[in-house]
Order: C-alpha cells, then structure tokens, then sequence
C-alpha cells in the first residue's frame, strides 16, 4: 500500500509539470529559511530562558494582600 521509487518519480514530475521548476525552486528556498528562522529562534530562545528546577524561590506570582480603594473620580460620578 505504500509508494515505491517509480510512484514517487511520476508525481514529482507531474507537479513539476504543473508549477514550472523555477516556481517549486523558488517555494523550497523559501520553505528553508522559514525552517531554519525557526531553529534559530528555538535556540535562542532556549538560551536565553533556561528552565529552573526550583520554582519555590521565584518571586513571579506571588499574591499580596490589601484593600483595593475607589479613586474619587470614580466615586463622585
């Protein structure tokens, strides 16, 4: 049920036969710097993120308890 060498042949050559070779050149340049704009941000990324193991010493988050209060703006309208 899979394709072989010969099956794969014919359909290359049918779709190149319908998108021309300078356009199907053209779309594999530009799907290769899409990929490796991809890897590079990937890696910079984890770079410059590294994952921590201990979360319990980071200070994002945390809640702090008090009063909200009106401004008067608000409360004289």
């Amino acid at each position: 049920m899979g394709f072989g060498v010969s099956e794969l042949l014919i359909l290359l050559l049918i779709v190149a036969l319908l998108f021309g070779t300078k356009k199907l050149r053209n779309m594999g340049s530009d799907l290769g710097s899409a990929v490796k704009g991809f890897r590079s941000a990937v890696s910079d990324n984890e770079d410059a993120q590294p994952l921590s193991a201990d979360t319990n010493e980071s200070t994002d988050g945390q809640v702090i308890e008090g009063e909200i209060q009106p401004e008067q703006e608000k409360a004289d309208k």
